[in-house]
């Protein structure tokens, strides 16, 4: 069947063309994909083409599919799997595939990447647990699994040792305190509400920003009832002022620290702001492969803190991303600004540096050029479903761009 994807041929050369899938083997599964939502990840590896440490060094005679925040149902399975999978069950990928070799999709693959109208699921995806069931209501929160299962692996990876020993315990310090640096980004507003909604939540959130417009918004749109948050405009601070300031807030100190940046003099000031027995998690990729911060070892050894880091999610926090949303308990269209159709997916995973705001969602049947959320008309139909859902994307919203927006055309 003929597929409408947008493939990656070398740095920034993106194109929209139709792509021949061939027919499925006995090990694979046939998914038409809905949704697809953008990282900063693809931008990233559409700067570094061949360069890329997921991407094949040959793009111009071997290009790849991108897009890796998707969500879709299955169109056909094969023989070895039918009696786990079934023709229309609603599907979300794990694209960190958990293995040593670097390739995933959205990344490194010929036909499954999420900027296309249907992929073909290879074998080593569904054997390793990330073709995962999808429950929830709309396919633009499948999208948004994704994303959320990386916040759910970088929780999980926090460090501390249990009170008078050594054994470690995986997770955030219940009851304790908790620094975003840099959190007002799509990343850092999904790590808010997984904070604020998890089973183990801190006793006081910081959450830091540049610019009072994304603060307010993340005030506005993340309160909280059992959780002393605060957010911090950092862009007037010099470091040291930030360092008092953050100190205070923390009560002297952070017990759990997640920098959304890679800013070396913010990441050495996150260094001694850790509590005793606290954890700092690099959860930004930097583009430097030399990117290097000092380490204050005499804490380490005396004091306990540790550095730890994580590159995408797993297939269990996949899994329990997916079962966070279908249940309601996180409001994944909180992080949404803009919407668009697979037509306006190039332009605009080359451009989401200079746009800004949150996550760019991609309808990829359709044909309409990008949205910003916040600036349609309240008069218009859609405007008048984003109004009864104060502004946010909705389940709603979904089902009038599948029924009212022009399908793409098959490219020649």
């Amino acid at each position: 069947m003929k597929a409408i994807s947008l493939n990656l041929y070398g740095k920034t050369d993106l194109r929209l063309e139709s792509t021949e899938l061939p027919a499925i083997n006995d090990d694979e599964v046939l998914a038409e994909v809905v949704t697809d939502t953008m990282c900063m990840s693809t931008w990233k590896l559409a700067q570094e083409g061949g360069n890329h440490k997921k991407a094949p060094d040959d793009l111009a005679n071997n290009p790849v599919m991108i897009g890796h925040e998707f969500s879709g149902k299955i169109l056909q399975v094969g023989a070895k799997w039918a009696d786990r999978f079934q023709v229309g069950q609603r599907v979300v990928v794990q694209p960190a595939l958990p293995r040593d070799n670097p390739f995933v999709p959205g990344y490194s693959y010929r036909y499954i990447g999420g900027c296309s109208t249907a992929v073909i699921v290879p074998p080593e995806v569904i054997e390793l647990d990330c073709l995962i069931p999808f429950e929830g209501k709309a396919y633009y929160e499948g999208s948004l699994c994704e994303p959320l299962s990386c916040v759910i692996s970088a929780f999980d990876a926090q460090i501390h040792f249990i009170p008078r020993s050594y054994t470690p315990v995986s997770g955030i310090k219940d009851g304790g305190s908790c620094l975003l640096l840099g959190g007002t980004g799509p990343m850092g507003l999904l790590a808010i509400d997984y904070l604020l909604h998890a089973d183990r939540k801190p006793r006081t959130l910081v959450v830091t920003g540049r610019g009072e417009a994304k603060l307010e918004r993340a005030r506005r749109l993340y309160p909280s009832d059992d959780v002393d948050v605060h957010f911090v405009n950092v862009s007037e601070m010099s470091i040291e002022e930030q360092k008092d300031a953050l100190r205070q807030l923390g009560g002297g100190g952070f017990d759990d620290i997640i920098s959304m940046v890679s800013v070396q003099p913010l990441l050495a000031m996150a260094g001694e702001l850790l509590n005793r027995d606290g954890c700092l998690n690099q959860f930004a990729g930097p583009r430097d492969k030399n990117f290097t911060v000092p380490v204050n070892f005499y804490d380490v050894h005396y004091n306990l803190t540790r550095v730890t880091g994580n590159s995408g999610g797993t297939p269990e926090s996949a899994a329990v991303a997916a079962d966070l949303v279908a249940q309601g308990r996180l409001d994944v269209a909180k992080v949404v600004t803009h919407v668009l159709g697979l037509n306006a997916a190039a332009e605009t995973t080359l451009s989401q540096p200079e746009l800004g705001g949150g996550k760019k969602l991609v309808y990829t049947h359709k044909d309409f050029d990008r949205i910003e959320l916040e600036s349609v008309d309240p008069a218009t139909p859609l405007g008048a479903i984003l109004a009864a859902h104060d502004g946010l994307w909705s389940p709603e919203a979904e089902e009038w761009i599948l029924a009212n927006m022009p399908d793409i055309a098959v490219r020649d």
